[in-house]
């Protein structure tokens, strides 16, 4: 037999879809080096590094927009509809470049996240295409009404030609898919100790005092950074690198460290709401503080999640940018839900890749 590939199509919106399917891959090459790698998105190379120390070949390649955005909370669906209805019309082009590189370099499986077109793309190669994702963009689009009629039918359209889908927690129906999967969390490892990141970055302050503030690939500039005045003696970390300095934040290089690497030393995540940032909180039973967003229909999904399973708190997206973060003051919520989710869904899917080739 070849050597197994696998093409993983990452759909281009923000960083956490990216993050999601690289704990997946570096679990693959984790149990089994012989599987190569092949990365076909627009996130950025060295995201995926950060997740999969192992030699994976990178493809840049536009297979959706997802929401075209200005910052992590502001949306722009006029644009992302044009954009989206040109990639409708070129899709014919897109699935014959993709069909082609797939044959020539005997790839033997898709996994995506979870572009649309994947599907149409593995029907027409003749391999398999699995899914993975918590929601389609058919339900994202679907919310914003009647423009987005053509395009949300044209989506269901492509995720019908999925083989498989594994449907990750707290997710939507997801029903355009034909074989639904339920797995567990995904997420990345900490590659450091705590001592070991106290140690490099000088952190002294206690968890119930430490911060992590992440809010994916693109950010949120208008955070009052200046809030942290008022608790001299809390420590703050952030991945954004364009605000101001202040002796309680710490700033930190995206290819230095990742967020999950923070989080076993912090005693709250802020975060927006965000199935990968979410997932990795769960996975280490960090405690998540969750800013609302509204017109984004995952959101809800995500609020109601944390609510069930995790220590909490959902502050008003006005309160955070406009108050002074009395929230921090306050006690957290308990999740309502007795039952913890399982963790172990990067692993599961991966071994189902294993144990497809294996098959062969």
């Amino acid at each position: 037999m070849t050597q197994p590939i696998v093409y993983i199509a990452v759909t281009s919106h923000g960083f956490g879809h990216a993050v999601r399917t690289a704990s997946v891959a570096a679990a693959i090459k984790q149990l089994n080096p012989d599987i190569e790698l092949v990365f076909v998105t627009t996130a950025p190379e060295w995201l995926l590094q950060s997740y999969v120390k192992d030699d994976f070949i990178y493809r840049p390649q536009i297979f959706d927009v997802g929401v075209i955005q200005k910052d992590s909370l502001t949306m722009d669906t006029a644009t992302t509809l044009t954009k989206m209805q040109q990639i409708r019309k070129q899709q014919e082009e897109i699935i014959e470049q993709e069909v082609d590189f797939i044959l020539e370099h005997g790839v033997g499986l898709i996994l995506a996240d979870i572009p649309p077109l994947a599907g149409k793309i593995a029907a027409a190669a003749g391999i398999p295409g699995w899914g993975m994702g918590n929601f389609g963009w058919d339900f994202i689009y679907r919310a914003w009404g009647e423009a987005f009629g053509e395009i949300v039918t044209w989506i269901e359209d492509c995720y019908s030609k999925y083989d498989r889908l594994f449907r990750l927690p707290l997710a939507e129906s997801m029903s355009a898919f034909k074989s639904i999967t339920d797995v567990g969390l995904t997420g990345g490892i900490p590659q450091y100790s705590v001592e070991d990141l106290r140690d490099k970055f000088g952190i002294t302050a206690p968890p119930e005092k430490t911060v992590l503030l992440t809010f994916g690939g693109l950010g949120l500039q208008a955070i009052p950074y200046e809030n942290m005045q008022q608790f001299p003696d809390w420590q703050f970390i952030t991945f954004e690198r364009r605000c101001g300095d202040f002796p309680n934040l710490l700033k930190v290089s995206g290819q230095e460290c990742r967020p999950v690497d923070f989080m076993p030393l912090c005693g709250r995540v802020i975060s927006k709401p965000g199935y990968s940032t979410f997932a990795e909180a769960l996975r280490l039973e960090i405690p998540i503080v969750s800013l609302t967003r509204e017109g984004f229909a995952e959101s809800e999904i995500l609020l109601q999640g944390i609510r069930d399973y995790s220590q909490h708190q959902i502050v008003n997206a006005e309160d955070f940018f406009e108050g002074n973060w009395d929230f921090l003051h306050q006690n957290l919520i308990s999740p309502q839900s007795e039952t913890k989710l399982v963790k172990n869904g990067s692993e599961t899917i991966a071994q189902e890749v294993i144990n497809y080739f294996a098959s062969l």
